[in-house]
């Protein structure tokens, strides 16, 4: 189940990054569940991680490598997440490194390793060795799609997004792919993604326009509310298109980060459009907020709400339950009777209560679609902040309860 049409835009090449898939039928037989990454020398390599305290063991070591300097290869598996295996687990994923750095003549901490599957189980190393080989074999630039299938867990469709914009006479590319559809909320990038350009980036402004681009996209969605263990983001700039940007100020810096902020935006959208069992994509906006961390409290209490999402499911336009969350968010002083609250564009609070020209008709219609929008207006100052989230639905019980077997 997913929300809106299955189709991706073409995904150019980029330069300088090459990735190749194999399967070593980590969960299901068969399956293409080991995706291989190699960055060419002299790139700039970003990331950006999950916040959770038991963080897996690939993402200690992916942290460790990265700030050791150069990262030539990325090393992705399915279907094991090697997390809440302790000793053993970093053990695993230090095998997984080496394996490759033997395999392609590189240091250990030229690979940064990412998993992800279900938490708690002893990563099967054995069966991802024996098929580097294979994804070795299978590098070239134009495989963005056959990784982004690659690198899904309980996802139904492939995300990925692409974008291009010119300078100076020279095109630059920005590919990428995610993946994700449960165990989704911020607290970093709350899935895995890879983005690479061909342009040339210092690291040092990689990582803050990064950051700052997660926190914008993957930072505002969610879909169950659980941080997971394995949270990874990294983006790569080759420097292959001749464009060199080295400067936070400057009109191919502008460019570039305007492009990066969508490529990110699409593809953490991308995971909400798919989150587990979602029938519906629902933004929610609050506006007119006194700061920042005023609008993101009233608009995570209402994303976060089990009632407000169930009714979601339902199609039902019961209003009270989100005056409820936006009266329990928290906000000191809020006057009840300046607020407004809207469904799309249908007014369904105002003055304290229910608004005087709302009809429970206007309010079904909206909430029958695909796509709602609520809309919270405080009039309390002049910060807008959206998050994105789904409903909540039967099936994402199935899938969870299921998740195991």
């Amino acid at each position: 189940m997913a929300v809106g049409p299955d189709t991706l835009p073409e995904l150019k090449p980029v330069d300088g990054f090459r990735i190749g898939i194999a399967s070593a039928g980590i969960k299901k037989p068969g399956r293409r569940d080991v995706v291989l990454m190699e960055v060419c020398e002299g790139a700039s390599v970003a990331g950006v991680f999950t916040k959770n305290a038991f963080c897996a063991a690939p993402v200690t070591l992916s942290k460790k490598h990265l700030a050791s300097g150069a990262i030539r290869y990325l090393l992705v598996n399915t279907g094991n997440a090697n997390a809440g295996t302790g000793e053993q687990g970093m053990a695993d994923a230090v095998r997984c490194c080496d394996a490759v750095a033997e395999l392609a003549g590189v240091a250990r901490e030229a690979v940064l390793p990412f998993s992800t599957g279900v938490i708690g189980e002893p990563l099967p190393v054995d069966k991802i060795v024996a098929v580097l080989d294979d994804a070795k074999a299978d590098l070239n630039d134009n495989n963005w799609l056959n990784a982004a299938h690659g690198i899904m867990t309980t996802d139904t469709r492939a995300k990925a997004a692409c974008e291009q914009f010119e300078y100076q006479g020279k095109t630059v590319t920005l590919t990428g792919i995610s993946k994700g559809a449960g165990m989704i909320m911020p607290n970093m990038a709350t899935m895995l993604g890879y983005v690479a350009t061909d342009a040339a980036v210092p690291q040092p402004l990689l990582q803050q326009w990064l950051s700052r681009a997660a926190d914008r996209s993957f930072n505002r969605i969610t879909i169950d509310g659980d941080t997971s263990t394995n949270d990874s983001c990294i983006l790569v700039a080759t420097g292959r298109s001749g464009v060199s940007i080295d400067a936070e100020s400057s009109e191919s810096a502008d460019l570039f980060v305007a492009a990066l902020n969508r490529i990110m935006l699409n593809l953490a959208q991308a995971i909400v459009r798919d989150g587990e069992g979602a029938t519906k994509f629902v933004e929610v906006r609050v506006e007119q907020a006194a700061s920042v961390e005023e609008a993101l409290q009233v608009a995570y209490t209402i994303a976060h709400s089990p009632l407000v999402k169930t009714a979601l499911y339902a199609s039902d336009p019961n209003w009270g339950r989100i005056l409820a969350c936006v009266g329990r968010a928290g906000v000191q002083n809020l006057d009840l009777n300046a607020l407004e609250i809207y469904l799309n564009d249908v007014c369904i609070v105002e003055k304290g209560g229910r608004a005087a020209g709302y009809t429970e008709e206007q309010g079904q219609a909206v909430m029958d679609g695909e796509e709602i929008l609520i809309h919270v207006v405080l009039k309390r100052g002049d910060v807008r902040e959206s998050v994105w989230t789904t409903d909540l639905s039967t099936e994402y019980v199935h899938i969870n309860a299921d998740y195991r077997s």
